[in-house]
């Protein structure tokens, strides 16, 4: 059996905008971030599924409810589907980083999938929950469409997780805000089926960078 999942990322946020490494901190959509959740919200209203669920992170759960309010789908928060824990960095623009923490950042930015940055995570440790969080969901609503409104970095290690692109191989692909990206869970496998379509959007949409 096979579930479809629409994986999107958060629309733009105040910090998306100022280049700031966001993690668990929560930072507000900004006004293109809201524009954004309102144009996947009337594409979504178009597309019969069948739960929505998102992180349980500001930006995540502001997304899902504009999605919400134009579906009339309740929103199913869930930890599991966080941003990786940048840690010491979260708050910090990538220069502001490197300077303060710069042994840190050269590893966080070597993209080893181990690391654990200081008080927060390593790469590998939220692909594990995040995947175990998809898998649960697939056994829940067999042969069913959900939507998943999650981040932006753990797109990112979905897609190289399930293309075998090693994750220190630097980034040749985009992540963007309110991007739609299909993946599908087939006999316990995620396979990507689309990427990075942003149809839906009128304008520019920021990169993960």
């Amino acid at each position: 059996m096979t579930t479809e999942f629409i994986l999107l990322r958060h629309g733009e946020t105040e910090w998306n905008a100022q280049g700031r490494l966001q993690g668990h901190l929560n930072s507000s959509l900004s006004r293109e971030g809201l524009r954004q959740a309102e144009a996947l919200s009337a594409r979504l209203a178009t597309l019969p599924f069948q739960a929505l669920y998102c992180s349980d992170l500001d930006r995540a759960v502001q997304t899902a409810a504009r999605i919400a309010a134009r579906t009339g789908h309740d929103v199913r928060q869930d930890a599991r589907l966080r941003e990786r824990g940048l840690g010491i960095l979260e708050g910090m623009t990538r220069a502001e980083a490197q300077q303060r923490h710069p042994d840190v950042f050269s590893a966080y930015a070597a993209g080893g999938p181990d690391f654990v940055i200081p008080q927060g995570e390593s790469t590998s440790q939220r692909l594990r929950l995040a995947v175990r969080c998809l898998e649960e969901l697939g056994a829940r609503h067999p042969e069913a469409r959900i939507v998943v409104v999650t981040h932006g970095g753990l797109l990112s290690s979905l897609l190289r997780d399930c293309l075998g692109i090693p994750p220190t191989t630097p980034r040749a692909f985009s992540v963007l805000n309110a991007s739609w990206n299909q993946f599908d869970l087939h006999e316990g496998a995620l396979r990507m089926v689309t990427w990075g379509d942003v149809n839906h959007l009128r304008g520019l949409s920021l990169d993960d960078t």
